[in-house]
C-alpha cells in the first residue's frame, strides 16, 4: 500500500479552503431561511471531491512537462519525488472523477428532485468544474500554463461554489450574495497567486506562463495585496448590510492574521519564504467561513 504517497498527492493541506464556498453558500441560505443537511454534507463531499482531482491532475501534468523538478521550492509532489507513477495517478484520477460525478449527481438528484431546468444547468456546471479541474496542467493546452489558473479559481472556488451552493438550499440568488462570493473567490486566487509567486523562478525555466511571471514579482506582489484587500471591503460591506446580531461580525477577525500576512508579503526576499504563508492565508479564509456558516446558521 503507498498509502503516505497517495495522501501527498491528495495534499490535505489544501482541503479545508477548498470548503470555504459550500459554508458561506450554505450560511446565506440559512440567513434566507433554508437548511438541507443531506445538500449540505454532498455539496461538502463534491467540492473536496473536485479539490482532490486537482490535486491528483496538477500532480500528474506539471510532473510529465517536467515543471515539478529539484528547482521547485514547495513540497515534492508525487509524481516528482518518484512515489507514484504516471499510470498510478492517471488511475486514482479516474477513480475520483467517477466518484465525485457520482456525488454531484446525487446531490443535484437531492437538491432538484421535480426541477429538471436546475437538474441540467447544474449538470452542466458540474462537468465543467471537473474539466477545469483536470485542464489546469494536464494536456498541450493547459489553461494553468496560460496565466488564466486566477480566473478560473476566481470562478470555480469562488462565485460558482458560493452562489452555487446556495441556489441548491434556495433555488433563487440575492444581489447581496455577490459580495462574500467575490470575497472567497479573491482569496482562494490569493492562494494560488502566492503558490505562483513562490514557484516564480521554476516556472519560468519549465515555460509555465502564470499571471505571476506575466506580471513579474513586484506588480504581482501588488495584485496579491488587492486581492486580499478586496476580500476584506466586500465582507465589511457585507456585514454592515445584513449582521443583526454581534456574534455574525467575529468572521471578520480571519482579516487579523491576513493583515499581518500582507506586512510579511511586502518583506519577502527569497521566494521560499512565501511558502508558509499560503497555509496562513487558506486557514484565515476556511475560519472565516466557518464563523460566517456558525454566525448565519447554527447559532441564528
Amino acid at each position: 500500500m503507498k498509502t503516505k504517497a497517495w495522501l501527498n498527492a491528495v495534499r490535505l493541506r489544501t482541503l479545508p479552503l477548498s470548503v470555504s464556498g459550500i459554508l458561506i453558500g450554505s450560511g446565506l441560505a440559512a440567513m434566507y431561511g433554508a437548511t438541507d443537511w443531506t445538500i449540505f454534507f454532498l455539496a461538502l463531499l463534491s467540492t473536496l471531491g473536485l479539490q482532490i482531482i486537482s490535486n491528483l491532475a496538477n500532480d500528474y501534468g506539471d510532473g510529465i512537462k517536467g515543471t515539478d523538478n529539484d528547482e521547485r521550492i514547495g513540497p515534492k509532489r508525487a509524481y516528482q519525488s518518484g512515489e507514484l507513477s504516471s499510470t498510478e495517478l492517471k488511475t486514482g484520477i479516474l477513480i475520483a472523477v467517477v466518484l465525485t460525478l457520482l456525488c454531484i449527481g446525487i446531490l443535484l438528484y437531492q437538491a432538484f428532485n421535480g426541477l429538471p431546468e436546475f437538474f441540467l444547468l447544474f449538470t452542466v456546471f458540474g462537468a465543467l468544474a471537473v474539466w477545469s479541474a483536470i485542464r489546469y496542467t494536464v494536456g498541450k493546452s493547459a489553461y494553468g500554463y496560460k496565466g488564466l489558473g486566477d480566473l478560473f479559481v476566481f470562478a470555480f472556488f469562488g462565485l460558482l461554489s458560493v452562489l452555487g451552493s446556495m441556489f441548491l438550499f434556495t433555488k433563487y440568488l440575492t444581489l447581496a450574495a455577490v459580495l462574500p462570493a467575490i470575497a472567497i473567490g479573491l482569496l482562494s486566487t490569493a492562494v494560488l497567486n502566492l503558490n505562483n509567486l513562490r514557484d516564480h523562478n521554476s516556472d519560468v525555466q519549465a515555460g509555465k506562463f502564470t499571471l505571476v511571471v506575466k506580471l513579474g514579482m513586484r506588480r504581482a506582489r501588488q495584485y496579491h495585496y488587492l486581492l486580499v484587500v478586496g476580500a476584506f471591503l466586500c465582507m465589511i460591506f457585507f456585514i454592515a448590510l445584513n449582521a443583526s446580531q454581534w456574534y455574525q461580525t467575529l468572521c471578520l477577525l480571519a482579516f487579523v492574521p491576513l493583515g499581518l500576512h500582507l506586512r510579511k508579503v511586502s518583506g519577502v526576499v527569497e521566494p521560499k519564504k512565501f511558502d508558509p504563508e499560503l497555509k496562513i492565508v487558506a486557514l484565515s479564509t476556511f475560519f472565516m467561513a466557518l464563523f460566517f456558516y456558525l454566525g448565519f446558521n447554527i447559532f441564528l
